[in-house]
């Protein structure tokens, strides 16, 4: 499904408000349940999907792999499932993952080790241009073929091998990667076995557990994966929580909106993704989480914030950013409004995603009068805790494919009242449909237009 394009315009600063809201449903959870319900047995029942552009697109993939997939009521579907190994397509099918490189990246380690698979495999123009080269070359180690050779940017063709081996994986801090190669493992002969030193999303992992003849994990200094392969999979039941990660821009647009009050409810604060909530807390934020409880071995609650300046600039190091990482924007856009130099650490593979998101959000604080500077190690932002608004002042975000960059954008603007124009506002609906609705409710005016 694509959405027609648009832009967005803000003039005013948005009043105070004290509401309770729901956000959109976790995108990471819901992708995962449709790729993992495809490949167990029987029929798995998902509750709450996110109904998104990046879902759409793996529903897309998947019934052109020849998987039944229904639609019971809204937000409610059926997966039935085909089993290890058993995903099909006729020679030379072409799937397009759109924006989405969650689906990219997972649905090519399921493909990998899936025998007779010949696909050709493409995104939109901005997934196109992010490398795969980490994913090739570890579904390389199973057996697959991309070709042409050496060629690491969609569009591709990935040639499945038919007698997969498990293999050793030394993770780093992508949780895509991770995911990936435990899926390839799946259907490979022997064991796949994962070494984990800095902790990634584990949602794939949660999501197995309960095969205990499938997935066995050691806790420790090193956290141990492995993957016993050629096992059946029991099917899926799910109620996918809200996505912490929307829930984030809501966050900041209270934190930093005076007399404000916001209760963000059945929200997913697994341990692996809520960096972000654990920095501005520790910077003296009004953030907590109550009614926790934990489902399906993931931790679901509600998130409680005032409005309040932070006590200090923004200090992350390297060790935060695989649990921060779709965060980064909205986070450089508080530091900007935080008196003080805010330092964050190992940050460079934001560079590689929608688009180079450390560039792109430098020239829209640039835009407001805030300075910030990068290497390949650091960023610095020189925030005030005051933005003079003038006439000559405007926020312009040109066409990017970036939601991130476009909800920060928004949020920047709703904040500080400096108008805003926002180009390819449509790619927030890969994430977060429902977020110009949500605006809206909490008394934030905007205007779009084509």
């Amino acid at each position: 499904m694509a959405y027609k394009s648009f832009s967005i315009k803000t003039i005013h600063k948005i009043q105070p408000f004290k509401k309770a809201i729901k956000v959109d449903s976790d995108k990471s959870l819901s992708i995962r349940c449709f790729l993992l319900g495809s490949i167990c047995q029987n029929i798995s029942k998902v509750e709450n999907v996110l109904e998104s552009e990046d879902v759409f697109s793996t529903i897309e993939c998947l019934k052109k792999l020849g998987v039944k997939i229904t639609k019971v009521k809204p937000r409610k579907y059926l997966i039935f499932g085909k089993g290890l190994g058993s995903l099909f397509g006729g020679k030379n099918l072409r799937l397009n993952f759109g924006n989405s490189g969650t689906l990219a990246r997972l649905l090519i380690g399921i493909l990998s080790t899936t025998p007779n698979i010949e696909v050709n495999i493409m995104g939109d123009r901005s997934l196109n241009r992010r490398n795969m080269k980490r994913v090739i070359k570890l579904m390389s180690e199973f057996g697959a073929e991309f070709k042409p050779k050496n060629k690491f940017y969609f569009p591709l063709k990935l040639i499945s091998t038919d007698m997969p081996l498990g293999i050793k994986y030394d993770a780093g801090i992508s949780a895509q990667l991770k995911s990936a190669v435990i899926l390839a493992g799946l259907n490979s002969y022997g064991t796949t076995k994962i070494k984990e030193i800095k902790r990634s999303r584990n949602h794939t992992e949660n999501m197995l557990k309960k095969n205990s003849n499938t997935i066995k994990i050691r806790n420790g200094k090193k956290r141990i994966i492995e993957i016993f392969g050629k096992n059946e999979l029991k099917p899926l039941k799910v109620k996918v929580p809200g996505d912490p990660s929307s829930a984030a821009f809501f966050t900041a647009l209270t934190l930093l909106n005076k007399n404000s009050n916001l209760i963000i409810k059945n929200v997913g604060l697994n341990s692996t993704r809520i960096g972000f909530y654990e920095i501005l807390k520790k910077h003296g934020a009004k953030i907590n989480f109550r009614n926790l409880k934990n489902i399906n071995d993931e931790i679901i609650g509600d998130i409680h914030v005032k409005s309040g300046k932070l006590k200090k600039p923004i200090i992350t190091p390297k060790e935060f950013y695989a649990k921060t990482t779709d965060e980064f924007p909205i986070l450089f856009c508080i530091a900007a409004l935080t008196k003080g130099i805010s330092i964050f650490k190992g940050i460079n593979d934001l560079a590689n995603k929608e688009s180079n998101r450390i560039e792109e959000m430098r020239k829209i604080l640039k835009q407001i009068g805030i300075k910030s500077t990068s290497n390949k190690s650091v960023t610095k932002i020189y925030g005030l805790d005051f933005i003079e608004r003038n006439m000559n002042k405007k926020i312009f975000v040109p066409k990017l494919g970036d939601h991130r960059i476009c909800m920060s954008a928004m949020i920047l603007s709703l904040v500080t009242g400096i108008k805003s124009q926002i180009k390819n506002f449509e790619t927030v609906g890969t994430s977060s449909p429902n977020f110009l609705n949500i605006v809206k409710t909490l008394g934030g005016k905007f205007e779009t237009f084509k």
